[in-house]
C-alpha cells in the first residue's frame, strides 16, 4: 500500500491531469479519454483501435543497441515499460499507451531487438535471440532513459522479459504484469517431449529449425505473421491496416536471425554465447518471482499457453491472477486494452 506521503503526491499530480493529456496529445498519442482527477486510474473512452498512431518515435543507444521506442505521458510520472513479443511490435500497445498516460504515468514502449528502428551499433555483434539477452536490453534501456524501477508489462516475449527481470534483479522492477504468467525456460526443459497435440501447438518451432523454415519465415515474414496473428488469436477481427501498422516492423535486417536463433536456442539446436551462461544457469532452475505480480489470460488464446494453476506458486509476492473474457486471443494489450491498462495500475496500488 502507499504511504500517506506518496498518497498527496499522486493527487497533486492526477490533479493536473488536463495538462497531462496535453503533453501525450504532442507526443502524437491521441485519446478522447481522460482520467478523473484525483483517481489515478485509466479512462474508460478509449475502445480497442480508437488509435492508430504513437508521435515522432525517440532513439537511444543502450547496450549493444539503439533502441526506437514511443514514449507518452508526464516526464516525472511513475514509469512503465511495456513489452512486445513476436511476431508483433510496439503497436500492440497502441491503445494502452495513451489510457496510462491519462493516468499520470511515463509510458516507454521499446521496440525489442530486431525490429522497427531498433538497430544494432555494431555489424560485428552477434544477432543473438536468447532470452537473457533481451532482459539484458531493457536493462540497458533502463539505464540510458535514467530509469531505475519501472513497471514492466508485457505478452509473449515481453511477458517473459519481465519475467526474466522480475526474477534475477527485482530491484529493477517495481511490479510487474504478465500475460500467460510465468514464460521462463530452458534449453533442458525444451527438451521434454509434449503430448502430440501439444507438440502441434508448436509447428513452426519445428519449421525454424530447418533450412527451409528459415527460408520460408524470410521470403514469407508477413505473410507467415498473419497465419500466426490468426491462430492465436482466433476471434479477434483485426483489419488488414491493423496487421500492416506492424508488419513494417518485420523488415529489420535482424528480424529474422534473431527470430530463428531464438527459437533454435530454445530446442537446444543452436549455442548461446558463453558469457550468458551464468544468466542462464540461474534461470534454468526456473526461480521465483517475488515483486508483485498480476498475471493476466484471455479466453480465446489460440497459441500454447500454461494454465495459470502452474504457475501461481512462482510468483511469491503480492499476486493476482485475471481472466480476461469476451474472445480475448494471444495479443492481450491490443485486444483488451483497458483491462491491460487496470491490471498496470492496479499492480502499482500493491
Amino acid at each position: 500500500m502507499k504511504d500517506s506521503e506518496e498518497l498527496n503526491f499522486d493527487r497533486r499530480r492526477f490533479l493536473g491531469i488536463a495538462t497531462m493529456g496535453i503533453a501525450a496529445t504532442q507526443l502524437g498519442i491521441v485519446s478522447s479519454a481522460r482520467a478523473e482527477a484525483g483517481q489515478g486510474k485509466p479512462a474508460d473512452a478509449t475502445k480497442r483501435g480508437t488509435n492508430t498512431s504513437f508521435g515522432p518515435l525517440k532513439q537511444i543507444d543502450a547496450g549493444l543497441l539503439n533502441v526506437g521506442y514511443a514514449e507518452a505521458g508526464p516526464a516525472d510520472g511513475r514509469a512503465v515499460i511495456l513489452l512486445h513479443g513476436w511476431p508483433y511490435d510496439i503497436y500492440s500497445y497502441v491503445d494502452v499507451a495513451p489510457l496510462l498516460a491519462s493516468a499520470g504515468y511515463r509510458v516507454i514502449v521499446p521496440y525489442l531487438r530486431g525490429y522497427g528502428t531498433t538497430h544494432f551499433l555494431s555489424s560485428d555483434t552477434f544477432r543473438n535471440g536468447q532470452p537473457s539477452v533481451v532482459a539484458l536490453d531493457i536493462t540497458a534501456l533502463m539505464d540510458a532513459l535514467k530509469i531505475d524501477k519501472p513497471i514492466l508489462a508485457g505478452f509473449d516475449w515481453g511477458a517473459r522479459t519481465a519475467n526474466i527481470i522480475g526474477a534475477l534483479w527485482p530491484e529493477r522492477c517495481k511490479a510487474m504484469v504478465s500475460v500467460s504468467g510465468y514464460l521462463i525456460g530452458s534449453q533442458e526443459s525444451g527438451k521434454i517431449p509434449l503430448p502430440p497435440k501439444a507438440e502441434l501447438e508448436w509447428w513452426y518451432q519445428f519449421y525454424f529449425a530447418t533450412e527451409r523454415g528459415r527460408a520460408g519465415y524470410d521470403k514469407y515474414r508477413h505473410d507467415f505473421a498473419k497465419l500466426i496473428w490468426q491462430t492465436a488469436s482466433p476471434k479477434w477481427n483485426f483489419d488488414d491496416a491493423t496487421f500492416d501498422r506492424s508488419a513494417a516492423s518485420f523488415e529489420n535486417p535482424d528480424h529474422v536471425p534473431i527470430a530463428i536463433h531464438n527459437y533454435r536456442w530454445r530446442q537446444g539446436l543452436a549455442e548461446g554465447e558463453p558469457k550468458y551462461d551464468d544468466l542462464e544457469k540461474r534461470l534454468a532452475v526456473g526461480p521465483v518471482i517475488g515483486v508483485p505480480t498480476i498475471t493476466l489470460e484471455g479466453d480465446a488464446n489460440g497459441a500454447p499457453h500454461p494454465d495459470p494453476s502452474s504457475y501461481a506458486k512462482k510468483f511469491s509476492g503480492k499476486y493476482a491472477h485475471r481472466d480476461i473474457n469476451g474472445g480475448i486471443g494471444h495479443n492481450l494489450p491490443q485486444e483488451a486494452p483497458q483491462a491491460f491498462a487496470k491490471a498496470v495500475v492496479d499492480v502499482d496500488g500493491f
